[in-house]
Parts: structure tokens; C-alpha cells; sequence
């Protein structure tokens, strides 16, 4: 499937790329071709047709049609590095998307919620979670003040705020609010749709967390299911579901199968993500963590130390 659009992308790159050097068309194709890579993770190819896409609108005119696309290249190219982990290059541009976005579009667009939600997101994983509060929370209001309540756009502002409730103990009311983006995504996008394997992935966390692993584990086996057929099984998100079903192995003391898992989301993310990205140091960690408990007789050490000096460059020497 990703193939043949592909395919398709790449011919209608050649054809728009005759219409001239800053044709709208061809950056709309460069866009399109970009966002493709990075749905397969292909993050080196997709970053170059990124910035050539930006740099020929920022060329242009200041048509608000121009500005919109933009705004919307913007977001796409921040969200890329956010894949990455490169949060200092992955934040202004989130920002000078949303300033655009609030000027041309206003204040209460889905669009503006939309970049609202992706910078609180870009907080959350570097664990500033005072900034990222208020903008889940303004991103939802908007959200739910210009969409239908089954509109799917709608689900991922309600999946961030039900993560923000959880972590400050409200567990029931994030567990509803995860069933309502569940119900969202399976009605709107079908059951085979890999944001269907992320919610039931994120529910499955929920139970593993609360000790309820007879619940969590068939769910976490259907998300991968769903995540590998639809991304490939050599997808980060593969080694997300991957590393959570490990993790609720090792809860139950099951060492023996969440080893081998561990060691496959690690293959995983070094492949897509690189050998210095904060996943493969929790991969490190964790891997590390079975092996001592299992009484492996390796040094486990310089897994640890791996971990440590990946954090350590990516959020700061304070980091441990």
C-alpha cells in the first residue's frame, strides 16, 4: 500500500516539478511525498522535501493561501523532529505555525487546537508538564467547541488530556475519556486503523498500571497486531507496543518473554531512531532491568551507562 502511493507520489512529484521551481503544486507534492516517508519512518528521506517544500514558500506571497500551507509544512517538518527527539529545532517552528495559524485562521480554528495539542505533546515528552497543561486544555476547548463530538480530529486532544488526568490520579476519568476516543477512532476510522492500536495501546497502559493485566494483555496483543500490519513490523510505534507488553510481562514476573521483546524494540528503535534517541535509552533500561532479574550472568552496567549518557546529551547533564 505504501508503495504504490509512493509510486504515485513520485511520479506526480515529476510532473509538478515541470511546472517550475515554486510552483504551489510541487510544493504540495513535496508535502505529500514527506508526509508518507515519515508515516514509515523513513525520517532522512522525509526532512530534505520538508525544507525544500518551506523554502519555496517562503518565497512566496502573502496570500492567506500561501500562509495556510505554510503554517502547514511548519507544523510537519516540527513534528518530524519531534520523532527524533530534537525538541530545540521541533519547538520554534511549532510556534511560528501557531502564530501564523491564530493570525490568519483565528484563534479558535481546529487548526490552532491541532498546534495547540502537538506543542503541549512536545512539552510533555521532555516532562514540562506545567506548560503543556494549559494547552491541552485550550486545545480541547477549541476542539470540541468547532467539531462534532465523533469527529477524529477531536481524538487526540481528548487522548492527551485523559494521559494529564491519569498522571494527577484521576484514573476513572481518564479511563472514560480514553473509551470515548477508542469508540472515536474505531467509528470513524475502522478497526485495522493504527490510531485504533495506539488508543488500545494507551488503555492497555492504563490497566497494566492499575494491576489489571488479564485486561491489559489481550489489548496490547491486539495493538500490535493492528500497529505491525498497518506500519510494518519494523515501525517505532511496533517497538512502543513492544516494550509495553514486555513491561507487563515483567510485572508478572514472566522474564522469559519480555526479554526477547525488549531486545526487539531496542533493534527497532536504533534502526528508525538512531543509537542516541531517548527510546533506545529506555529500551537500554529496560532491557537491563529483565536481565538482572532473570540473574543473567552479564555485565548490565554498560547498558545503564548507555542509557545514562544518551539522556545526559539529549535533556542536559542533570539528567539521570
Amino acid at each position: 500500500q505504501y508503495r504504490e502511493a509512493e509510486l504515485q507520489f513520485m511520479q506526480a512529484k515529476k510532473e509538478a516539478e515541470s511546472f517550475g521551481p515554486v510552483d504551489h503544486r510541487l510544493v504540495t507534492t513535496l508535502n505529500n511525498l514527506a508526509e508518507l516517508y515519515v508515516r514509515e519512518a523513513r525520517y532522512a528521506e522525509a526532512e530534505p522535501l520538508f525544507k525544500r517544500a518551506l523554502s519555496i514558500w517562503q518565497r512566496g506571497d502573502d496570500s492567506t493561501a500561501t500562509i495556510v500551507s505554510k503554517a502547514t509544512v511548519l507544523n510537519n517538518l516540527a513534528a518530524l523532529y519531534q520523532y527524533q527527539s530534537r525538541f530545540g529545532e521541533s519547538e520554534p517552528l511549532y510556534r511560528q505555525c501557531l502564530t501564523l495559524r491564530e493570525k490568519i485562521l483565528g484563534p479558535e480554528h481546529p487548526d490552532v487546537g491541532s498546534t495547540l495539542n502537538n506543542l503541549g505533546t512536545l512539552y510533555w515528552e521532555q516532562g514540562k508538564i506545567a506548560e503543556a497543561e494549559p494547552l491541552y486544555r485550550r486545545a480541547l476547548l477549541i476542539k470540541e467547541k468547532t467539531l462534532r463530538p465523533g469527529d477524529p480530529a477531536l481524538a487526540p486532544a481528548l487522548n492527551n488530556l485523559a494521559t494529564l488526568y491519569i498522571r494527577e490520579g484521576k484514573t476513572s476519568e481518564g479511563e472514560s475519556m480514553l473509551k470515548r476516543v477508542l469508540t472515536i477512532r474505531q467509528a470513524a476510522l475502522g478497526p485495522g486503523h493504527p490510531d485504533v492500536g495506539n488508543s488500545l495501546n494507551n488503555l492497555a497502559t492504563l490497566y497494566n498500571m492499575e494491576g489489571r493485566y488479564s485486561e491489559a494483555e489481550p489489548m496490547y496483543h491486539q495493538s500490535l497486531a493492528i500497529t505491525e500490519k498497518s506500519l510494518g513490523p519494523d515501525h517505532p510505534d511496533v517497538a512502543v507496543g513492544l516494550n509495553n507488553l514486555a513491561e507487563l510481562y515483567r510485572s508478572e514476573k514472566r522474564y522469559a518473554e519480555a526479554e526477547p521483546l525488549y531486545k526487539r524494540a531496542l533493534d527497532i528503535r536504533e534502526k528508525a531512531l538512531g543509537p542516541e534517541n531517548p527510546d533506545v535509552a529506555q529500551s537500554l533500561d529496560n532491557l537491563a532491568g529483565v536481565l538482572i532479574l532473570k540473574c543473567k550472568q552479564i555485565s548490565v552496567d554498560l547498558l545503564y551507562l548507555r542509557a545514562l549518557a544518551i539522556r545526559k546529551k539529549v535533556f542536559g547533564p542533570e539528567s539521570s
